[in-house]
C-alpha cells in the first residue's frame, strides 16, 4: 500500500525523531520545526509524554505532520490515532500493530533489518519501511544490495545516520527519507533553544538539496559569435572547448548558445544532488516552474527543470551535479 503521507515526507528527506520529557515543549518545538522548513515530527513513546505531545502538536500546530515512533504495542498505536497522529513508525516488524494500522487506515512504516522482514512488509502491501539500526547492519552498502531484489521498496534508514552521512544516504535511489535524533538534538530541546532548532533545520534542508553554481549560459545569437565567445573564454581560463548541437562549452564555465535560447540575456544553471527534492523545496518557497521545460531520462528520472520566471534577465534551471 502506497501511503501518500510517506511520499510527502520523502520530498523533505528528513524525519525528525522527537523525544520529550515535558509535553509543554511540544508546541514550541513543533513551531520551530515548521519555521525551519521540516514540518515533520516522529514523536516517540520512549517517555510518558509521547501521547500528550502528539495531541498538542496535532491540535495546536496543524501545519506539522506529526506521528508516533517507537510504537511497540496496540495501546500506543491507538493513542496515536486518538491523539491526532498521522502516521506510525515501529522499530521492528510487529504483526499486530501492522494489521491494526491497516484496518484503521493508519499509515505505518514498520521496522525492518533483514530480507525476511521486508518480505513480510510486502506481503501486507507496504512499500515504505524503516531500516533500523542502519549503520549497525551495513548502512549504505546493505541498502545498495537490497535495491535489486526489493526494487519497489523505499527505506527510511535510522540508527547511526547523522549530519555527516545523511547526504550519502539520501543519494541512494531506494531511500525515501532518513531519520534520527540529530534533529532536533536533545541538548537544544532541553535548553528550549527553539531558534537554534529552527536554524539547524534550515541548514539541514540546505544539505539535502545542496544547491551549487553550475554554469552560465550566454546567448550569442549566431554560431559564428558563439564560437568566437567560447574560444575567447577557453583562452582566458584554460578550459576545454566542447561542441554540442545547440551550444559550445567553455569547459564547465559557460554554455554559449549557437541559436536564440531561453533568457533575455542568457541562462544560469544551478546544480543539485537531488532534483525532485530541490524542486519540491523551491515550490514550498513559492517558486514556480515551467513544467513544459522538465527533461527526463530514459528511466523517467527528472534531470533538468527551468524556473517559470527570469531573474535579472536570466532564465534559471536546475540539473543534477556533474562533478
Amino acid at each position: 500500500m502506497a501511503f501518500e503521507i510517506f511520499k510527502e515526507i520523502g520530498t523533505y528527506g528528513i524525519v525528525p525523531l522527537v523525544t520529550l520529557d515535558d509535553p509543554n515543549d511540544a508546541v514550541p518545538l513543533a513551531h520551530a520545526l515548521v519555521d525551519g522548513g521540516i514540518p515533520i515530527a516522529e514523536v516517540t513513546f520512549r517517555t510518558a509524554a509521547g501521547g500528550e505531545s502528539i495531541k498538542r502538536m496535532a491540535k495546536e500546530v496543524p501545519e506539522i505532520i506529526v506521528g508516533a515512533g517507537t510504537v511497540h504495542n496496540l495501546d500506543q498505536a491507538k493513542q496515536t490515532l486518538d491523539n491526532g497522529g498521522k502516521f506510525i513508525i515501529t522499530p521492528g516488524f510487529n504483526y499486530k500493530v501492522v494489521e491494526w494500522a491497516l484496518e484503521h487506515n493508519m499509515p505505518i512504516c514498520p521496522g525492518t533489518v533483514v530480507p525476511s522482514d521486508i518480505e513480510e512488509a510486502m506481503n501486507y502491501g507496504l512499500d515504505t519501511v524503516k531500516f533500523f539500526p542502519a549503520e549497525a547492519y551495513g548502512g549504505i552498502n546493505t541498502l545498495k544490495n537490497l535495491a535489486a531484489p526489493f526494487a519497489s521498496v523505499k527505506f527510511v534508514p535510522t540508527g547511526g545516520v547523522n549530519l555527516n552521512n545523511l547526504q550519502a544516504y539520501l543519494d541512494q535511489p531506494n531511500v525515501a527519507a532518513v531519520g534520527g535524533s540529530f534533529v532536533p538534538p536533545s541538548k537544544l530541546v532541553k535548553a528550549k533553544d527553539w531558534a537554534g532548532i529552527t536554524a539547524l533545520c534550515q541548514e539541514i534542508m540546505k544539505k539535502v538539496v545542496d544547491l551549487r553554481p553550475g554554469h552560465v549560459g550566454i546567448n550569442a545569437g549566431t554560431d559564428e559569435n558563439a564560437r568566437a565567445v567560447t574560444s575567447t573564454l577557453c583562452k582566458i581560463f584554460d578550459t576545454e572547448f566542447k561542441d554540442t548541437p545547440l551550444a559550445y562549452f567553455a569547459g564547465d564555465l559557460a554554455e554559449v548558445m549557437k541559436v536564440p535560447f531561453k533568457g533575455t540575456h542568457g541562462h544560469y544553471c544551478v546544480e543539485t544532488r537531488d532534483m525532485p527534492r530541490a524542486v519540491a523545496y523551491l515550490k514550498r518557497k513559492g517558486i514556480a516552474f515551467d513544467e513544459k521545460s522538465f527533461v527526463y531520462d530514459a528511466k523517467g528520472k527528472l534531470i533538468a527543470a527551468y524556473l517559470a520566471d527570469e531573474v535579472g534577465g536570466f532564465a534559471f534551471h536546475l540539473r543534477y551535479k556533474t562533478r
